[in-house]
């Protein structure tokens, strides 16, 4: 072995010089740390100030549309407003907002079998503002001090950088996981974006968390070996947090692919929700025990859980428990074409805009477990079976104080939950059960379609949910003269002619709505009818046809005998979903139309 002048062997003083940067923030460059988390914070920021910039003044913009143009008959204003001011903002949606990241696939999963899903493609302008989130976060970790002669240094200064991004990052994805997220309200952006950096997030915070691990590891091997490692992992409590909040981390990685998401979804839910607490639990006491700056950080994520948990518990109770009125009751009726019609009595009134969807918790079906459902339909007259009693006292032909809300929801049947509560309600005589259970919400960026002079909407299977309180909402603001709206069409697809039955009442009403007949043209497509005459149409205003819609020729239709500026939205399966995106597209120049998508993609 090699041995200086002094005699203490090359080996020995080698590991001496590493021993300090093994712990501790011997190293690490706090200043440069604070700065990247600052820099990536700003530039996130400025993101954010730029869509809030441009959502205020497209709310502007069709605030001015819809006072002008609310109740107007004559052609001048809708005209103007159906003009589009320049190519630039109509080439961008096309290009860039609108676009997906290829031809034309964005929600249409991929499916490498019936039972392996591989998720669904980041739309164009997703995938830029991800791209440049990753590149951030690598130039953030590789801005290092390369003048340093120490190898030992560069490597504790990555893994103060990387622990420090990681942590920063995770503040990101807690915010982004929450349901009352407040930018979802305040910058129009859906959950289900929201979620899809969610995800890519968390993976950016797993990959750092790896990347600070190993940094440590090589110094801690260099100075004192694979025993000082193992050492460390049994004595240290510093480092065992650290380890634990680590691995949690990876198995998360592991466990979290869409495959595995989409097969096994409620199991994935349950283990992801304990490994992020126990991965939370690592980084705090990991932060505390090493006196490390990072701790208000991770205390900031603590609060950030801690508020939304707390609101959800505490919009649970207010909104089903009431020392008058009791508590929500659920009615459930198992519909033909293998659905449920899902009505909540509310001790509370609610309010809710079209579009928006709600949590519900049914502990016979799913134990704790809550799923999201768009709000299909509101009524303030209806009163729950088990309450309808003879009068046995002169207090009984009292007229209520106040009336019992009730919220609608349509259900399909899928597998886990869905399936399970389908068979429940299938499985009884009169195919509908009384439930116990909770409903949380409303939840959901608010779209509102008054200011269109013409509204086409898309809807597959159980999208048509999304889509009755927007028809509901203009119908009723086309009788009172207060909405831009004059063309009004709803495109609603169905495997066979009985799964119309699952919304028949509420269309009922809304057929029969003043100014249904003037505005709303229905049209109704039949994808596998079992004979030809379940398709017939019931006027000029409502029509049936069979087989599927195209979607390219109904936009276009719409585009050309428009009226003001237009409005598309769809809510259903991906393919339909990027098949009405792809038509919008088509005529996106020369004149102001807007697309938006309803879809939850997990």
């Amino acid at each position: 072995m090699a041995t200086l002048a002094n005699g203490i062997p090359v080996s020995a003083m080698s590991a001496a010089t590493v021993l300090p940067y093994t712990y501790g923030l011997n190293g690490v460059n706090v200043p440069i740390d604070n700065l990247s988390s600052k820099g990536l914070f700003t530039s996130i920021a400025l993101v954010f100030l730029a869509i809030l910039v441009i959502r205020l003044v497209q709310m502007g913009i069709a605030h001015l549309r819809h006072l002008t143009s609310m109740g107007e008959t004559s052609s001048g204003v809708q005209k103007y407003w159906s003009q589009d001011g320049g190519s630039f903002w109509s080439a961008a949606k096309r290009d860039l907002l609108y676009a997906p990241l290829g031809n034309k696939r964005h929600n249409r999963e991929i499916q490498l079998s019936k039972a392996i899903n591989v998720g669904t493609i980041p739309s164009r302008f997703d995938t830029l503002l991800l791209g440049l989130y990753f590149t951030s976060n690598i130039v953030y970790s590789l801005l290092l001090d390369y003048s340093a002669m120490d190898k030992a240094a560069i490597w504790a200064e990555i893994r103060g950088r990387t622990g420090h991004l990681s942590v920063i990052n995770a503040v990101l994805i807690f915010v982004f996981a929450g349901r009352n997220n407040p930018l979802i309200s305040l910058f129009g952006i859906s959950f289900d974006t929201f979620n899809l950096f969610h995800r890519w997030g968390g993976r950016i915070v797993i990959i750092e968390a790896l990347a600070h691990t190993v940094a440590w590891g090589v110094n801690e091997h260099a100075a004192k070996g694979w025993d000082g490692i193992n050492s460390a992992f049994a004595t240290s409590s510093f480092i065992q947090f650290g380890l634990i909040g680590t691995v949690a981390l990876l198995i998360m990685l592991f466990q979290s692919p869409s495959a595995i998401r989409h097969a096994f979804y409620e199991t994935f839910l349950h283990c992801h929700q304990v490994l992020a607490f126990v991965a939370l639990l690592g980084m705090f006491y990991h932060a505390k025990i090493g006196l490390l700056p990072q701790l208000p950080y991770v205390i900031g994520i603590i609060c950030i859980w801690s508020y939304d948990r707390l609101l959800r518990w505490m919009r649970l109770l207010y909104r089903n428990v009431s020392l008058r009125e009791g508590l929500t009751k659920i009615t459930v009726e198992a519909l033909p074409g293998d659905a449920c019609r899902v009505t909540c009595f509310l001790p509370r009134p609610w309010s809710y805009n079209p579009g928006m969807h709600a949590y519900i918790y049914l502990p016979a079906v799913s134990l704790w477990m809550s799923h999201p459902f768009s709000i299909a339909w509101s009524s303030t007259r209806g009163h729950h079976p088990a309450d309808e009693k003879l009068p046995l006292s002169t207090a009984d032909f009292a007229l209520p104080s106040r009336p019992c809300n009730s919220l609608s929801f349509v259900i399909a049947k899928r597998s886990g939950m869905t399936a399970s509560l389908y068979a429940l309600a299938a499985s009884t005589p009169s195919r509908t059960i009384q439930l116990s259970g909770l409903l949380e919400g409303p939840y959901g960026p608010a779209h509102s379609l008054h200011s269109y002079g013409t509204v086409l909407l898309f809807a597959g299977g159980a999208g048509i949910t999304h889509q009755l309180g927007h028809v509901r909402a203009l119908l009723a603001a086309y009788a009172a003269g207060t909405t831009a709206a004059r063309r009004i069409t709803l495109v609603w697809t169905v495997r066979s002619a009985e799964q119309l039955e699952w919304v028949r009442p509420w269309m009922d009403e809304i057929l029969g709505m003043p100014g249904r007949r003037e505005a709303l043209n229905l049209l109704l497509f039949i994808t596998k009818p079992t004979e030809s005459r379940e398709v017939r149409s019931a006027s000029e205003r409502v029509k049936m046809f069979p087989g599927r819609p195209k979607p390219q020729w109904l936009v276009e239709e719409a585009w050309r005998k428009r009226v003001g500026a237009m409005t598309v939205g769809v809510c259903g399966p991906g393919a339909l979903a990027d098949d009405v995106r792809a038509a919008v597209r088509g005529v996106e120049s020369g004149g102001v139309v807007d697309f938006w998508e309803e879809a939850f993609t997990w």
